[in-house]
């Protein structure tokens, strides 16, 4: 993995987000080097899924900065603005959000000809690599109905990479899998991270977490409580509230 004494490829500054008046995100601060990756934890409802849909631009910030490559996501406007973003920066969330009338190979291949406009012929090469990579070459022309939870959340983050982004987001993606697949995935994502594939990921997973990050962020009430490389965070836990939520998961 990248040296996290590399430049910030992702950078937030004094985050706020509110739904209403439901306040979710009170002041969050937090970069990932370049090749890095980034695992945030903690219970429900603490923010973690909306901190990640305010990096990729699905939910807009009410105050504060955020940075991912070039872009300045809390500035973005336009439609066309947040598809140039979603090149840098790619999402896989718990639900695999496959189209079922599409084979898995079209399912990769769709975003890059119908949002980047890019050459078919080019795309079907690319994706049929990315689907060898998941370990999903024999399904290319399965259906999502014909596969496994496991197997339709490998073709999403074949999806996802098809894009070509320079930071891969990843939104608790074993939640609903059973433990036999969600090996698999974990597999995949680990992978990733060992190719220098930048990684933010919210995850329940407390063993992968420390297996994969350089960084664990432990999140609650809006607010990142604690945070810091996985032997300090799990094995000696500053904040009594991280000791608390600790003692219950692992």
């Amino acid at each position: 993995m990248a040296s996290r004494n590399e430049a910030p490829i992702v950078e937030l500054h004094d985050v706020h987000q509110a739904f209403a008046a439901t306040e979710v995100l009170k002041g969050v601060s937090f970069s990932v080097a370049k090749g890095g990756v980034a695992c945030i934890i903690g219970p429900s409802g603490s923010g973690k899924s909306t901190l990640l849909r305010c990096i990729n631009g699905l939910v807009p910030i009410t105050r504060g900065t955020i940075r991912v490559a070039s872009f300045d996501v809390h500035a973005l406007r336009s439609d066309q603005e947040r598809i140039a973003l979603r090149k840098e920066v790619s999402m896989v969330f718990q639900q695999y959000n496959l189209f079922p009338h599409k084979t898995a190979l079209e399912n990769v291949m769709m975003a890059p000809i119908h949002v980047l406009r890019e050459d078919r012929h080019e795309v079907r090469e690319r994706a049929l690599a990315l689907l060898a990579k998941v370990g999903l070459a024999s399904k290319r022309d399965a259906y999502p109905g014909e596969l496994s939870g496991g197997q339709q959340q490998r073709v999403a983050i074949a999806r996802s990479l098809a894009m070509r982004p320079e930071v891969m987001l990843f939104d608790e993606v074993t939640a609903a899998l059973d433990p036999e697949t969600i090996k698999e995935v974990l597999a995949t994502i680990l992978e990733l991270a060992n190719e220098g594939m930048t990684c933010i990921l919210v995850t329940h997973e407390m063993r992968f977490a420390r297996e994969i990050a350089d960084e664990v962020l432990f999140t609650d009430g809006g607010l990142i409580v604690e945070s810091g490389p996985p032997d300090k965070l799990f094995d000696h836990p500053q904040e009594s509230r991280t000791r608390a939520f600790l003692s219950q998961v692992l």
